[in-house]
Order: C-alpha cells, then sequence, then structure tokens
C-alpha cells in the first residue's frame, strides 16, 4: 500500500493494520528461521510496510498538538 492510501485510513483502521502487519511480520520472521522463505525479501517490504504505518500514526499525533 502507498503512503498516500495510508492518509485515507481513520486512526482506528491504522492501528488495526499495523498490529496485523506485525504479527504476520513475527510469523514470517520465525518460517524463516525454521525454514527460508521463498523469497526472503518480503521481509524487508513488510517491515518497511510497519514503518510506513508508524510514520503515519506519529505524524497525525504530532498534527494534534
Amino acid at each position: 500500500m502507498k503512503k498516500e492510501n495510508y492518509k485515507e485510513l481513520t486512526d482506528k483502521e491504522l492501528l488495526d493494520r499495523l498490529e496485523a502487519a506485525q504479527k504476520a511480520y513475527i510469523q514470517e520472521k520465525i518460517q524463516h528461521s525454521i525454514s527460508p522463505l521463498d523469497n526472503p525479501a518480503k521481509l524487508t517490504l513488510d517491515r518497511r510496510e510497519i514503518a510506513r504505518i508508524q510514520t503515519e500514526i506519529r505524524a497525525r499525533q504530532l498534527n494534534k498538538q
């Protein structure tokens, strides 16, 4: 999902997506430690998606102040 798309989501939706993305990332990381993933670059992409969501949440917190 692109940065512009995250701006259209509500705060609740962002927090839900963040939680889901973090759980999925942890599961994939565990799977990768047991047996290699077909596409290990997906871990990097997932980490970046989590960072994008966290950045949008932080920007909204700063705008409210």
